[in-house]
């Protein structure tokens, strides 16, 4: 079994895909990261995420930085919780989980489990890259003892999710995405265009969650009433978005992944209205080395299978 850590912004989806990576892989810790939703929010979202998998105090959820890395004094990064809602998780409120935060950070604990098992570690990442780009910065040892990143960001020559130009993980802290994609650590990017191809759930696919009557299926209905509708408005989208999902899938099939091909990736960290933007060389214009296998096309009947499994699985 994969020995995994996640690195998430915990709000709805990424619920769906810390359920699916604790039911795929052995999940050594899940670290947060400044993004969706108000900080602290985030880090009661992922343990009550664990107590909803039935692994209350068997997976432990560290702290990582609150802001991106050029982030200063009272400057807060754009949260969404229009998208999610106010508590990040459909407007549920759910109670408080018992299990607690570890003390030490997020990074450390990355660095630490990374050296541990030097090649076996693999990295899903569903949030803005700040704490792996420290990570690396702090100790560039790690790279080329990760065995590879999973990274749930970016849009390959699309439309955009925050702005038209750019896709919200990348849009927070671009700065550390371009540390990360070009630190030479074997990567797998899903973008937001992959997720409004091929993750929608739709009404009817809802329905039949709902039919699981299983607490998986409930918790997946109420962490996504929100996003349901505001996707609709905004978005223009006929169903709930699931991109963190879809990268836990193929991080557990790559069957999944139907095309993929390696480019040259980075991300625009200066522009007045592309800031976040990921230039994805397709035609390699740059004259760069590529350095990420990009996802192209995705099976979704096989997605959806594999969401379904999940959900069905926590009783």
């Amino acid at each position: 079994m994969k020995r995994v850590i996640i690195d998430t912004d915990t709000a709805g989806d990424d619920t769906i895909a810390i359920l699916t990576a604790l039911h795929h892989f052995q999940v050594e810790g899940i670290m947060i990261t400044g993004g969706n939703v108000q900080f602290d929010q985030q880090v009661e979202n992922a343990l009550y995420t664990i107590e909803v998998a039935g692994k209350s105090g068997q997976v432990p959820v560290y702290k990582g930085f609150e802001k991106p890395i050029m982030q200063t004094g009272e400057m807060e990064h754009r949260t969404v919780e229009d998208v999610h809602g106010s508590d990040g998780m459909g407007n549920s409120f759910f109670n408080k989980a018992v299990q607690r935060p570890e003390e030490v950070h997020a990074i450390d604990f990355l660095i630490e489990t990374v050296h541990n098992h030097p090649g076996e570690i693999h990295l899903l990442a569903i949030a803005p890259l700040t704490n792996i780009a420290l990570a690396i910065k702090k100790d560039p040892t790690i790279v080329p003892e990760i065995a590879h990143l999973y990274i749930m960001g970016g849009t390959n020559n699309a439309l955009g999710n925050i702005t038209p130009a750019a896709e919200y993980n990348f849009f927070v802290d671009p700065e550390a995405a371009r540390i990360v994609l070009n630190a030479g650590i074997p990567i797998t990017m899903v973008g937001w265009e992959m997720c409004t191809k091929y993750s929608l759930m739709f009404d009817s696919d809802h329905e039949e969650i709902a039919s699981l009557h299983t607490k998986g299926a409930v918790f997946f209905q109420a962490v996504n009433k929100v996003v349901k509708e505001f996707n609709k408005t905004v978005h223009r989208l006929d169903g709930t978005t699931h991109p963190d999902t879809l990268l836990m899938a193929i991080a557990a099939d790559d069957s999944i992944m139907l095309e993929s091909n390696f480019y040259y990736v980075d991300v625009e960290t200066a522009g007045e209205f592309t800031r976040g933007y990921s230039i994805v060389d397709i035609n390699g214009r740059l004259e760069k080395p590529a350095n990420v296998r990009v996802c192209e096309k995705v099976d979704r009947k096989k997605f959806k299978d594999t969401l379904f499994n999940v959900l069905s699985a926590i009783k």
